[in-house]
């Protein structure tokens, strides 16, 4: 498996339907009504702080270059929301070895997703850090809140179906234009020609 690979599993291409899947299957497994509101506040509050530590930056230069942060790293953040909690339904009638094994990988696939983006220099080792710390107090919070949760069990044909769409968006390889949507915005909401880049934080 290449990093890019692994950093694919924090592409928003790919989280963000498998979001969508985990709202629309909570209500029919789990025997909490709130338990889709949770996570819908979950995910949206990771992706609401992600995005407004980027427009910080990108449009009003808000960061710091002592340790070269321009911006929580969304894969990384995203990624530790997400593949927690994914992981905690999936094994929901898990004898306790395995659905803590199972559960146990969620975490750890979000630090694949951030040594990743280290190995392939797309963020700063505090970008990564931050992100990371972000996302799993976030999955964890939530995890907490639902620790009287009774889940339902999977069959194979609907972990088929569930895990369809996440694997077809992974053998396409599409990636999402996320940053440069948040890069035009930021822009444009600040009056600049062009975003702040990481260069710009180091020369001001």
């Amino acid at each position: 498996m290449s990093w890019k690979t692994l950093t694919y599993f924090g592409d928003s291409m790919l989280l963000i339907p498998t979001a969508v899947i985990i709202a629309l299957v909570l209500p029919w497994k789990s025997d909490n009504r709130q338990t889709v509101w949770y996570w819908l506040l979950a995910f949206g509050l990771a992706g609401l702080l992600v995005s407004l530590s980027k427009i910080l930056f990108l449009g009003f230069g808000i960061g710091s270059a002592r340790f070269n942060f321009t911006g929580f790293s969304g894969h990384s953040a995203m990624s530790a929301t997400l593949w927690p909690v994914m992981m905690w339904l999936v094994s929901g009638r898990f004898p306790t070895f395995w659905r803590t094994l199972t559960i146990g990988i969620g975490y750890l696939i979000p630090m694949m997703v951030g040594l990743s983006r280290l190995v392939i220099h797309a963020h700063s080792f505090s970008e990564v850090l931050t992100g990371l710390m972000l996302g799993f107090t976030l999955s964890s919070a939530f995890l907490l809140t639902q620790r009287r949760t009774a889940l339902k069990g999977f069959s194979l044909a609907q972990v088929c179906v569930a895990l369809l769409v996440p694997l077809v968006l992974m053998s396409h390889g599409r990636v999402a234009t996320t940053q440069q949507f948040l890069e035009r915005f930021s822009a444009h909401l600040a009056g600049l020609e062009k975003p702040y880049t990481r260069a710009d934080l180091f020369r001001d």
